[in-house]
């Protein structure tokens, strides 16, 4: 079979350099090369990293990269302010893409991105790797199966830190995230909200906390979050702040009328589930259980997801998330941060 050639648009996103070798290790990808618009940015991950100096093209423009017509699919990974136009363009020249989180600020020009990719039939997969996660597929499967009864309660916990100060070249920064709404919930929010509507579909009601609780020298940044979504019979809690003790204590809970789900923190690289269940089912007596969870870390993930992107474009596979979905998670994650007006 042969390889399906692709390229990375930008570098700039936290997980670029994930994606880079991902495909790089990816039997079935021959990485073709990398754009990236920032000259300075290209001088120092050319230079500078172990694993962009393996990448053996680097574009001169977009239209270089995206006029190649045996490049199939592209990795969209610039900074969160220019990924969208980057997307964009990526679907205009009929390539299958691999969108890094989050999808924009601009939620009609993303309407716009993903019907062009529908009307086209071309693969559009966003890049949140806790789909491929191997405890919260397990905590979805138990969910969505019915082993838990009626879901009525999601929790999820995912803080991070992020030092007020920061020197060097990486963009993760509060000043750049600043520029969002919603600031660590934009940046972040999109991970857990990927897992709640997959479980709970669109809410009724989105209501939410931005605050800015201790970073004084960048007013517009939000680093202390909550995000409460409501259903008709359930609810779920997002809460995200920007600094948190490392290390950070990530959890994601799932509860309903005939038992409970949770990845006991750390979830990333998680070790244990908790299922609690009032009666037996899904091959698990009644009672608390701790499961271990197999060793994976973040670079597995993103191999996974690769690899289910692949799967997908070569028909092998039904898409694990389909437009629609990409188009509520993103929806819900702007009703929280501002960017789709109505709770």
């Amino acid at each position: 079979m042969s390889k399906i050639r692709m390229a990375q648009y930008g570098t700039k996103h936290g997980h670029a350099v994930s994606w880079i070798a991902s495909m790089l290790s990816n039997p079935q990808v021959e990485l073709a090369g990398i754009y990236e618009p920032d000259p300075l940015r290209r001088q120092q991950v050319m230079e500078n990293d172990t694993v962009f100096r393996q990448v053996r093209h680097w574009y001169h423009s977009a239209e270089e990269m995206l006029g190649d017509a045996t490049i199939k699919a592209v990795t969209s990974e610039g900074l969160n302010a220019e990924s969208l136009d980057q997307t964009e363009q990526i679907v205009n020249a009929g390539k299958h893409v691999l969108y890094d989180k989050p999808a924009g600020d601009n939620w009609h020009q993303w309407q716009r991105i993903v019907q062009r990719a529908e009307e086209q039939s071309l693969v559009l997969q966003m890049g949140y790797m806790f789909r491929y996660h191997h405890g919260f597929r397990q905590v979805a499967e138990w969910a969505r199966s019915g082993l838990l009864g009626q879901v009525f309660s999601v929790r999820a916990h995912m803080s991070t830190n992020i030092p007020a100060g920061r020197e060097g070249t990486g963009y993760n920064t509060r000043d750049t995230i600043s520029r969002h709404h919603g600031g660590i919930f934009y940046d972040l929010g999109g991970h857990m909200l990927d897992q709640v509507v997959w479980l709970l579909g669109r809410p009724n009601k989105v209501t939410a906390f931005l605050r800015n609780d201790t970073t004084d020298a960048i007013p517009a940044f939000k680093d202390n979050t909550l995000g409460v979504f409501e259903y008709d019979k359930a609810i779920a809690i997002i809460d995200i702040a920007a600094m948190e003790t490392r290390p950070m204590a990530r959890r994601f809970e799932v509860y309903g009328t005939k038992g409970s789900a949770i990845i006991v923190e750390p979830f990333e690289p998680a070790h244990t589930l908790r299922l609690c269940l009032e009666e037996a089912g899904g091959g698990y007596d009644k009672g608390l259980h701790m499961i271990p969870v197999p060793e994976q870390g973040r670079q597995e993930a993103h191999g996974l997801s690769l690899a289910a992107f692949i799967a997908t474009i070569r028909g092998e596979q039904p898409p694990d998330r389909g437009y629609a979905h990409e188009l509520l998670v993103q929806e819900t994650l702007l009703r929280a941060t501002g960017g789709v007006m109505g709770g």
